[in-house]
């Protein structure tokens, strides 16, 4: 039976962190919430090991904070993280932006254009989990065409950041600026216009940023 292989420690450090790094993303985790591997490691099927090493990437990335033998929780949300967090992720999408615009395909449009429309879609109806998810597939086409593996990896790192506020922000009543401008960086894309797509690009994230300070 050669189907039937060990799963890789990797694959299950990976599903742990995914799995815990959403929870928290979309508030089911609360800010300030104590975690413990052993309660975590039981509700998603798992040993300790792989959410141990969980804990230590989300400690590494923002979302978790540990002090030895005493505690792990999720980090309150801090306005001027995300704020800093924004200001790199949105740097490196104006950078690898600059890079896809003239190395797109048709297919490639295509792949935004469907993301968009979902975007718009879950937005009208309230679907704050399908306008996230749409929203990063719309932004990864141009971080995937880049082919800028350390821009890939960063925005990876502290989307999440930013991401949770806008949950937070939503869930409570407030609304998505980004639509629009979404159908405007297509256009641009579509267009070949670079700097057109870098402009847009520039307020989509200052937007995102402004999110931490909205009043």
């Amino acid at each position: 039976m050669e189907t039937l292989r060990p799963v890789p420690r990797t694959l299950l450090r990976d599903r742990a962190y995914a799995a815990i790094r959403d929870a928290i993303v979309a508030g089911e985790i609360e800010p300030g919430a104590v975690v413990r591997d052993a309660d975590l490691a039981e509700k998603l099927g798992l040993s300790r090991a792989p959410v141990r090493e969980a804990f230590a990437r989300l400690v590494d990335e923002g979302l978790l904070e540990s002090k030895p033998q005493s505690y792990t929780r999720v980090t309150p949300l801090v306005a001027a993280d995300v704020r800093d967090a924004a200001a790199v992720v949105g740097a490196l999408h104006e950078l690898v932006t600059r890079v896809a615009v003239p190395r797109l395909s048709p297919a490639d449009l295509d792949r935004m254009r469907a993301a968009g429309d979902r975007f718009a879609t879950a937005v009208g109806t309230g679907d704050v989990d399908e306008a996230l998810r749409a929203d990063d597939e719309l932004h990864d086409v141009l971080v995937r065409v880049s082919g800028n593996r350390a821009a890939a990896a960063t925005v990876a790192r502290y989307t999440p950041l930013i991401r949770r506020l806008e949950r937070q922000r939503f869930g409570e009543g407030g609304s998505c600026r980004s639509t629009g401008l979404h159908e405007r960086l297509i256009e641009a894309c579509a267009d070949g216009d670079v700097d057109g797509a870098v402009r847009v690009t520039a307020d989509i994230w200052r937007t995102l940023a402004d999110l931490a300070d909205p009043d």
